[in-house]
């Protein structure tokens, strides 16, 4: 397990009964985690003194319940780069704490080079990656469907001071832009790719991740070259395995760049017992 250990902003102080208790900067959220499965005494007495929680409904999505103010959106921080966060539908709050090793992992890279470095980041969600990635001193082209979600990605840039930084935002189906980059013969040294299990683009197009990836990665492989660096594939689908994307990875890239993958859940340390949260996993092709 790869495990983002280093976050002084964010802590998940516990873990019990379907639910985190999270601290997010200075404000205290419990939410529901479907990994979480087991049934250990909530010791800790900020499981009764937190600031919000999500209930989900059993007839589908759910609602927070607040308990105290908090601000309708606060910043927290990662070594320089610096996030908005705020209590959003369907539990989230705008950011994958876990991704902090994927993040780390390719602004080392991007360091490494002696040269520019281009990295796509599909489904791009409020941009951490892309900020990490800008920070480094890569050359970004952040895609997703969702208009809000890039407006967000454009604010997390210019908190982390990375608005001025090589970057090109876009409103767009993935597949399709991907498979317009092949008509332009436009290529990446880094692809990171972050899908959702379920979703829509912008044209209402359905995505669902097991039905999609491979042919995805498939395609995506057209806009790498043999001084390629990186593919990232990220899943938080259950069903879709470390070994299954280090397979599909296997299959599609290796054959015509070889390299090597590597594939390992992504974990979160857990304060209050010592162990780590599986949250997702990754797997990595490397040249």
């Amino acid at each position: 397990m790869r495990i983002s250990d280093k976050w002084k902003d964010y802590e998940l102080i516990d873990c019990s009964e379907g639910e985190r208790l999270e601290r997010w900067g200075r404000v205290v959220l419990i939410r529901p985690d479907p990994q979480v499965i087991w049934k250990t005494e909530k010791k800790n007495p900020l499981w009764k003194k937190a600031d919000a929680r999500y209930f989900r409904s059993s007839t589908g999505g759910g609602k927070w319940e607040i308990y105290k103010k908090i601000p309708d959106r606060w910043t927290i921080d990662y070594g320089s780069l610096t996030f908005n966060i705020k209590t959003m539908g369907f539990k989230h709050t705008g950011l994958f704490p876990e991704q902090a090793a994927n993040w780390d992992f390719v602004a080392d890279i991007i360091k490494r080079q002696n040269r520019k470095v281009k990295v796509l980041n599909l489904f791009g969600y409020t941009g951490a990656a892309t900020v990490s990635a800008l920070k480094a001193g890569g050359e970004v082209t952040h895609v997703d469907a969702s208009k809000g979600m890039v407006l967000w990605a454009k604010e997390n840039s210019l908190s982390s001071q990375t608005d001025k930084m090589p970057v090109r935002w876009l409103v767009d189906d993935c597949i399709k832009f991907v498979r317009r980059e092949i008509r332009r013969e436009n290529h990446y040294d880094i692809i990171i790719m972050d899908p959702p299990s379920y979703g829509r683009g912008p044209g209402g197009e359905i995505w669902k991740l097991e039905d999609e990836v491979f042919n995805l990665c498939s395609l995506c492989t057209e806009l790498l070259t043999d001084e390629s660096l990186l593919f990232a594939l990220n899943s938080y689908t259950t069903g879709l395995s470390p070994a299954v994307m280090q397979y599909i990875l296997g299959a599609v890239v290796i054959p015509k760049f070889g390299g090597s993958v590597s594939a390992d859940e992504l974990g979160l340390p857990v304060t209050e017992t010592g162990l780590c949260l599986p949250c997702g996993s990754t797997a990595l092709w490397q040249k």
